[in-house]
């Protein structure tokens, strides 16, 4: 042995190395258990999201079966007064009008409560967006481009257009189509 070196310097690097080799499995299983925490909460988090996502399909399609629920409860009285009107029209002719008027009533209120409107425009300017034009007549009462009449009215679902109103437009005098 020479100088530099002592037997105990041995066992000490020997010792030390050992050491080494205890903290560095130590730091190794604390990082697989890491990795295994990690592992599983992202399973966990992909399990929650595919839940999720199942969830929200469930609810889609039954906001898709169902999303008419109340308007169709608001029509079934309407289609009870016709049936009434109906069987007591048959023996009373004025009481089939007056059945027909009451029901009538009853699905213009379903509609409000739906929130469909009615487009009669009448009287108004001509709007291609909510109006379509069946033919156009001249009018010296009525300023050109001006509904005359309602061929058939029109609807509105909380503003979104259903079906335009079809209607007969002024024109002036002597002016060309």
């Amino acid at each position: 042995m020479n100088e530099s070196t002592q037997p105990g310097d041995e066992v000490a690097t020997g010792s030390s190395a050992s050491g080494a080799g205890v903290a560095a499995e130590t730091a190794l299983a604390a990082a697989e258990a890491k990795a295994q925490e990690n592992w599983n909460s992202y399973r966990r988090a992909v399990a929650e999201l595919d839940n999720y996502r199942k969830r929200m399909d469930r609810e889609l399609d039954n906001a898709r079966k169902y999303a008419i629920e109340r308007f169709a409860q608001e029509l079934v009285p309407v289609s009870d007064a016709l049936e009434a009107g109906i069987k007591s029209g048959a023996a009373n002719p004025a009481a089939l009008l007056e059945g027909a008027q009451a029901t009538l009533r009853e699905l213009q209120r379903a509609f409000d409560k739906a929130g469909i409107k009615i487009i009669d425009p009448i009287g108004q300017p001509f709007d291609p967006n909510w109006h379509e034009a069946m033919a156009v007549q001249e009018s010296r009462e009525q300023p050109a481009n001006t509904v005359l009449a309602v061929i058939q009215k029109g609807y509105s679902l909380n503003g979104r257009l259903l079906r335009p109103a079809r209607v007969l437009v002024s024109k002036a005098p002597g002016e060309a189509n």
